[in-house]
């Protein structure tokens, strides 16, 4: 499948670091690179999620994981709630928080059994390594 196909239609991306796109894709490169007109970066946290505004968009083709076409006309399998920016952005923190604990905790579980771990600060940013 090619992605001329795909030019002018609106699509969901998803990057490496996790990130959620939706936007019209304007123009593509030999190298995948794409081009997203009138962009919202979605937030999502359990059954809400927030629109952030980003309007023209390029995304380096290499940080794509997932891309695919959104029919709006398709009812969704799930409700989910949309909410203000702020509010999807403090639940967002509250759930980084927790998944810090959660990783802090670990690290000090396989501390004391005596195996080695990665500590946070080695970890690298891209989910999908």
């Amino acid at each position: 499948a090619s992605l001329i196909t795909e030019i002018d239609k609106k699509l969901l991306v998803v990057l490496r670091d996790g990130r959620t796109l939706i936007g019209m894709l304007r123009s593509i490169d030999q190298f995948a690179n794409l081009l997203l007109q009138d962009t919202i970066e979605r937030i999502h946290v359990g059954l809400e999620y927030g629109d952030i505004q980003r309007g023209i968009f390029l995304v380096r083709g290499e940080n794509v994981v997932l891309l695919g076409e959104v029919d709006d006309n398709k009812p969704l399998g799930v409700e989910l709630k949309c909410v203000p920016v702020e509010r999807i952005m403090e639940l967002q923190h509250q759930e980084q928080a927790e998944k810090e604990e959660k990783e802090k905790l670990r690290q000090k579980v396989l501390a004391e059994l005596g195996l080695p771990a990665m500590s946070i600060s080695e970890k690298v940013e891209d989910m999908y390594n």
